[in-house]
């Protein structure tokens, strides 16, 4: 059960980042290299994203797997990291999940 709890948090964490990485190069980075003919905020953080951006399927696959995720939450998982706020969103249900856990190993 803490091994599931803790896939939960580190897949919170990642979420948490993700979805700033994706916000800051929608509207801080792409407008600067638009904008302003600065290019260079584009390269290191759609770089950062990117990464970051793998992180969160990988955790995500092996969360679903380690904890029984049904289809349609994995493919609102997914989803979720393709849209702008999407991971803060789709994150309510992780901590949902994080709390329930938790009080479960309290209980047992």
């Amino acid at each position: 059960m803490e091994n599931k709890i803790k896939a939960l948090k580190q897949f919170h964490i990642i979420s948490i980042l993700e979805g700033a990485s994706f916000l800051l190069l929608m509207f801080i980075a792409m407008p600067l290299k638009y904008m302003a003919d600065y290019p260079l905020p584009v390269k290191y953080t759609g770089w950062a994203h990117g990464v970051l951006f793998i992180a969160y399927l990988i955790v995500g696959l092996r969360v679903a797997v380690l904890c029984k995720w049904p289809i349609g939450k994995v493919a609102l998982a997914v989803l979720a990291s393709l849209l702008p706020f999407g991971p803060f969103v789709f994150d309510r249900t992780v901590k949902k999940e994080i709390a329930e856990r938790e009080a479960a190993v309290v209980v047992s």
